[in-house]
């Protein structure tokens, strides 16, 4: 006969139960998740939770804590991670305030233990027995248990005490200000039901079969649920056909989708989460209906831990958006050859291995050795490019679709580029990957027809990319007015080195914007120049450098300026003959430097760079260490292993450095 007491519940506060019992976590659970560093989210809300409670004495009671008890001991089925934060909880408020030497509280505490690991059980009775002497403000706990000598480091090995650790840090952030924080915890403000399975007339083995659920249980699956009745709520799906409701679609048309191109292993749950997860991100930038700092906080945490989405962070607008895009992709799958198609032109380092839709689930962040489970921002904005696309365009034809892609390429191509070659990519940020996905929505309103829509210098609210954006409407203007420039404007694009960034080439044929004095001829000419001499990392080499060196702006022969580094050792001025491929887009992208490169570029149209080294006649005065540079080519193909030389202060010499930064003068070649 079933104990009625005992189905319905009891309800206890943590020291109720571990006076009545001795709560063991059995072999079969898992281990501590809560303090997972994937666990967050879950560890801050139940945590930020308690301490309300505590802070304004305002009681809360936790969910159902039920199991069995075998040999007088508590083995929990559920509520072993509540359990094991409320154990952790009680330790430091004890030990906070001086407990610790009390019999009782030791008792207490002491009958809170781990079985699923040796090691986790013997810490346990460790942090209880030995504990840590006293807690200060700017103390990190974790460091000072560790540090302690019954501490074995190889007890950082163990998930379980290494998740405790960690939530031990977060307890002492938030609670370090509680004061009577024992009083307060041995009070009733914080209480759960408890349940003894045995008297609900539960067997052993449907304790295991619950249990092994609970461990297979996904992310993905809890998603669903709680989005499922989200959806049921908030009434999302009224009116509508039941074969096309949510909770219909994901279990078999979209579910075969995946599981036909996106499954790892035995599972396409991870796939489904990237891609919910990703379109959450997405719905927040474009929506903007939270403030930015809650806007770029979500984004941050999604990109960083895909698994972390919650219904809650989806709206009426944000669930149609994710259904549509489920149903697309489906569909363009089903009945064209997506998966395998390529686009026309070159993404570079953004290039999918096969869809932009693959990157988003399935490949690997080969750019992160962190978030290897979740997409790059750059990534995720191509995504979104290519998926409101589709959702405005049902009948859009390739080329239309192949000139949308093409101005978002070049927008996100831009980079943050230093004058010592490095190009780290603008979309690196949840602040930048915001401010993208506002500028591309906007955009979209005229994906039908792009240059049509730039060409009429639309009024676009986002700032973002300004002048990638005005440059895109210059192109667009000169399409529109003869559509014979497209193809010579679109191989200049996808140069390697200019990356459909071209107004350096406007520069050099002095274009003035009006589409009726486009120099067509010489346009092509100095993109044929760039795409001779700089269509790779390897184009760079000394005839390029040699002859840079007699290019002048203004009279002065100084290109390498651009960088500088004083060398002590040799009282003289360091300088850069190009050392990387990417110092060259620095180069033609900033105002002064430019010049430099526009002059060389004119000179290419009729003489390769050997020739103007070759034929340079030095003008009074011009130093003799420099033509030497110029005209001797072995001073640089033999000696220059560095790209780099120090320029004396009286010009009278320079160094061709050994290395980049050498300590001595011996070694160095000098150059009168």
């Amino acid at each position: 006969m079933i104990n009625e007491e005992n189905y319905t519940g009891r309800i206890l506060n943590f020291k109720e139960l571990m006076d009545e019992y001795e709560v063991q976590i059995p072999i079969i659970q898992r281990d501590y998740a809560q303090g997972r560093k994937s666990q967050k989210e879950v560890r801050d809300n139940f945590l930020g939770a308690l301490h309300n409670c505590l802070k304004e004495s305002s009681p809360i009671k936790l969910d159902f804590i039920y199991g069995s008890i075998i040999d007088e001991k508590f083995q929990p089925l559920d509520g072993q991670q509540r359990l094991t934060t409320l154990f952790l909880l009680h330790w430091y408020a004890a030990t906070k305030e001086g407990k610790m030497s009390n019999s009782d509280v030791k008792t207490i505490l002491n009958r809170f233990t781990y079985e699923t690991r040796i090691s986790s059980r013997e810490f346990c009775q460790a942090l209880v027995h030995e504990s840590i002497s006293e807690i200060s403000p700017e103390h990190k706990l974790s460091e000072s248990i560790i540090d302690k000598n019954w501490f074995f480091l190889s007890w950082t090995k163990d998930p379980t005490i290494d998740a405790m650790l960690r939530t031990i840090n977060a307890i002492h952030e938030k609670f370090y200000e509680i004061d009577n924080l024992w009083d307060k915890l041995s009070s009733n403000l914080i209480q759960f039901y408890f349940v003894e399975l045995e008297n609900m007339g539960l067997t052993d083995d449907l304790y295991i079969k619950m249990n092994a659920r609970g461990k297979l249980l996904t992310p993905f699956e809890n998603f669903k649920a709680g989005f499922q009745k989200r959806i049921d709520e908030e009434t999302w799906e009224e009116g509508i056909d039941v074969k096309e409701h949510f909770g219909v679609k994901i279990d078999n048309d979209w579910t075969d989708f995946f599981w036909d191109h996106f499954r790892k292993g035995d599972t396409i749950d991870d796939a489904q989460t990237r891609l919910t997860s990703t379109i959450a991100m997405i719905m927040q930038s474009v929506e903007r209906i939270n403030s930015t700092e809650s806007r770029v906080d979500l984004i941050n945490q999604l990109q960083e831990e895909p698994s972390q989405v919650r219904p809650i962070h989806f709206t009426k607008r944000g669930f149609d958006y994710l259904l549509s895009t489920f149903n697309t992709y489906n569909e363009k799958v089903v009945l064209s050859n997506y998966i395998n198609d390529r686009l026309l032109f070159p993404m570079w380092r953004h290039t999918p291995k096969s869809s932009f839709l693959s990157m988003i689930v399935y490949e690997d962040n080969s750019t992160s050795t962190i978030q290897r489970d979740s997409a790059t921002y750059t990534q995720k904005v191509l995504f979104f490019a290519e998926s409101v696309f589709y959702k405005k365009n049902d009948q859009a034809n390739r080329e239309t679709y192949e000139d949308w892609m093409r101005v978002v390429r070049n927008i996100i191509s831009r980079a943050d580029i230093d004058k010592d070659g490095s190009r780290p990519d603008i979309v690196r940020s949840p602040q930048s990957f915001d401010g993208i996905i506002n500028l591309i929505n906007e955009l979209s309103d005229g994906c039908q027809s792009i240059y049509q829509f730039l060409a009429k210098e639309p009024n676009l609210k986002s700032q973002y990319a300004k002048d990638q954006i005005n440059e895109e409407i210059v192109k667009a203007k000169l399409i529109n007015h003869n559509s014979s420039f497209k193809e010579v404007i679109f191989k200049a694009e996808d140069n390697e080195l200019l990356r459909g960034k071209i107004s350096f080439l406007f520069h050099c044929i002095d274009y003035d914007f009006e589409p009726t004095n486009f120099n067509i001829e010489l346009f092509e000419a100095v993109s044929g120049v760039i795409n001779k001499y700089f269509d790779n990392e390897k184009s760079l080499n000394n005839e390029i450098r040699r002859a840079m060196l007699t290019i002048e702006v203004e009279g002065i022969y100084e290109f390498y300026s651009y960088w500088w580094s004083y060398w002590h050792i040799g009282q003289s001025t360091k300088r850069r003959l190009f050392d990387r491929f990417r110092e060259i887009e620095y180069c033609i992208n900033h105002d002064h430097y430019r010049e430099y490169f526009k002059h060389f570029t004119l000179k290419l149209l009729d003489k390769s760079p050997s020739q103007i080294a070759c034929e340079f006649v030095a003008p009074e005065p011009f130093p003799n260490w420099k033509l030497r540079l110029i005209k001797e080519n072995n001073l640089l193909d033999q000696f220059n292993k560095t790209n780099h030389i120090a320029i004396a202060e009286d010009n009278t010499h320079c160094y061709i450095l050994k290395s980049k930064r050498p300590r001595e003068i011996e070694g160095n070649v000098k150059i009168m």
